[in-house]
């Protein structure tokens, strides 16, 4: 990054910190033995709840302590590179799968870290990251990242900017969060919870309640490399909510999925993950007719007794996910064949309370479909702004 704006510098990370570090390593505890132990674990979502950070016994203190305006790093793992600015912290250190960046004083915390979510700092993170199981960078090649910088008023107002943008991107996700608590608590409240079945409705086998002249069955095992112009294959990375991403899906070659016509979509299945992330739930549309599922994804055909909206949030409840959890097999990932999942204990309620729960739900997807396609405009408005931020196009 050489080239920028009149009265910009670019400096690497390393020259605008006063201090990077790695965490303090020491076992976490629920006592209150010493201050906050932040980890990797604690950062959900871009927020940490110190509520439920633990305490650790530390000896070094002052060393290892957290402070409004620090950026934290996750140095290894899945969420390798991932930064977090903290805005407030009660007394607390790091723990040691992180890195500690103190910025001076004389540079905006928040333009930092807005930097920091752009595609230019991402690219470093792919060449700086080593490992080839676990992905890791360290603390020198994090100072090296360049990161330009315009006078500091220009980045208070460039960070202020993106916050709010960045909060509105927020409370979209948050709303559409709600629609699925509210689903949740709404199935609950009219059929209860099925592990008590205060109802006393009866249960039957999954394996009974499917389409009379089909079954529950996986699909194609070995599906091959990406295939131009085959067949759409539906994946549980696939899985978004209650419906299935279209934009990434893989396709196979047209004589692999010949084999598997068995597991062919008609569009009105639902879709259950049996292998690695066991018990996503999904729904198939019509769109998807004609697609098929990869081996770690079952498909259900719902017979004449059974409602397969209410089918999908069954099997979310915590009863069918305990029971998924109980009849898991682990080899080299965890995995749950069709036979247990056709013994799944259905507490069936009338069809026509299945249909007026159906139509709750219909009416809050309508919803949704609105929330996403108003989130991912946010999400598109963001990144050009944030584009035109570092290249000095959108204040000053």
């Amino acid at each position: 990054m050489t080239n920028c704006r009149p009265g910009w510098t670019v400096k690497k990370l390393g020259e605008i910190a006063t201090r990077i570090q790695y965490g303090y390593t020491e076992s976490a505890t629920v006592e209150e033995v010493g201050p906050r132990f932040l980890r990797i674990t604690d950062i959900q979502n871009g927020k940490v709840d110190w509520n439920t950070v633990p305490y650790c016994k530390c000896d070094e203190f002052e060393k290892y302590r957290l402070n409004p305006g620090d950026i934290v790093f996750a140095r290894t793992g899945a969420t390798t590179g991932k930064s977090f600015l903290i805005t407030d912290c009660p007394n607390s250190v790091f723990a040691s799968y992180l890195i500690k960046v103190q910025l001076r004083r004389e540079v905006c915390a928040g333009y930092v870290y807005q930097f920091f979510q752009t595609p230019s700092y991402w690219s470093h993170i792919a060449q700086f990251t080593t490992g080839s199981t676990q992905g890791g960078f360290n603390a020198s090649k994090l100072a090296q990242i360049e990161i330009p910088l315009p006078p500091l008023l220009v980045q208070k107002q460039i960070a202020a900017i993106l916050e709010k943008a960045d909060a509105a991107r927020e409370k979209r996700r948050q709303a559409n969060q709600l629609t699925e608590q509210f689903l949740q608590s709404a199935f609950l409240e009219m059929f209860g919870d099925p592990g008590s079945n205060a109802r006393k409705l009866t249960a039957k086998r999954l394996a009974d309640l499917v389409k009379e002249d089909d079954k529950i069955n996986y699909g194609v095992v070995q599906p091959g490399d990406d295939y131009p112009g085959g067949v759409p294959i539906v994946r549980i990375s696939d899985f978004k909510g209650m419906h299935v991403d279209k934009s990434n899906l893989k396709r196979i070659d047209p004589k692999i999925e010949g084999a598997y016509k068995r597991s062919r979509l008609v569009g009105d299945e639902v879709l259950l993950a049996c292998v690695g992330s066991i018990g996503m739930v999904t729904l198939a549309d019509p769109n998807l007719k004609g697609f098929n599922t990869v081996r770690a994804v079952a498909r259900i055909r719902c017979g004449e007794e059974l409602n397969r909206l209410f089918l999908a949030f069954y099997l979310s409840t915590s009863f069918s996910q305990s029971f998924f959890s109980r009849e898991t097999r682990t080899v080299s990932q965890p995995t749950l064949n069709i036979r247990q999942i056709e013994e799944t204990q259905i507490y069936l309620p009338p069809l026509n309370e299945q249909r007026q729960f159906a139509a709750l739900v219909e009416k809050v997807e309508s919803l949704r479909a609105k929330l996403r396609e108003s989130e991912k405009e946010l999400e598109n408005l963001f990144q050009s702004l944030m584009q035109r931020a570092f290249k000095g196009e959108l204040v000053g």
